[in-house]
């Protein structure tokens, strides 16, 4: 069996204005340095053998700050990088609420793909393959996986058996860490957005 740490990168300035996607120079913010440091004094105590990141700056970042306790660097991965929006990308979240395309996407998304990027069921795939393949690397170990808000989602719920097009009724929150433990005769989904730096309400 191998536990995953399924953790998403601290805040940046364009969480909840900016579809980002892949565009370079998305750094945490202040507040997001602070939940990512929170973080890993929390998880500091946890056997961690290893750390994957999406090889965007916020998720590095975060990556780093993790790993640090546990003597150990993070391995940047694209294929647990987040979304690809394609002409979305860049597009701040007001505009695209007025485009019919976007709110499709957000009702039906295992059929509408950003135009120029991925299906939704697509980045599912790739983040599951990659699981499966750490799995056999790293079993009886645990590991952090360091990936953005929707490809977290997505996992989560493919091991909890949940449709692709009810991602948004769970929420995994920036600094938040879910785990999943997988066996080669299945998974167990141990926890989802768990926060150390404030409560839901």
């Amino acid at each position: 069996m191998t536990t995953f740490l399924l953790i998403r990168h601290g805040d940046t300035d364009a969480i909840g204005s900016v579809m980002a996607g892949w565009a370079p120079g998305w750094h945490l913010n202040p507040r997001g340095r602070q939940r990512a440091e929170k973080l890993a004094e929390r998880l500091a105590g946890v056997a961690i053998r290893a750390v994957y990141a999406s090889p965007l700056e916020r998720a590095i970042e975060t990556a780093e700050a993790v790993a640090k306790p546990h003597g150990i660097e993070p391995r940047p991965d694209p294929e647990l990088g987040e979304f690809h929006a394609g002409e979305w990308e860049g597009l701040a979240i007001d505009d695209l609420d007025r485009q019919e395309e976007w709110r499709r996407f957000n009702h039906f998304r295992g059929g509408t793909r950003a135009p120029g990027g991925e299906l939704m069921i697509e980045t599912q795939a790739r983040m599951i393959r990659r699981a499966q393949a750490l799995r056999q690397e790293h079993e009886g170990e645990t590991i952090g996986i360091v990936s953005h808000g929707d490809p977290l989602r997505a996992v989560v719920a493919f091991y909890m058996g949940i449709p692709i097009d009810m991602l948004l009724r769970f929420e995994i929150s920036p600094a938040s860490v879910s785990i999943v433990e997988l066996s080669e005769w299945g998974a167990r989904v141990i926890c989802v957005n768990v926060s150390f730096d404030e409560a839901p309400f």
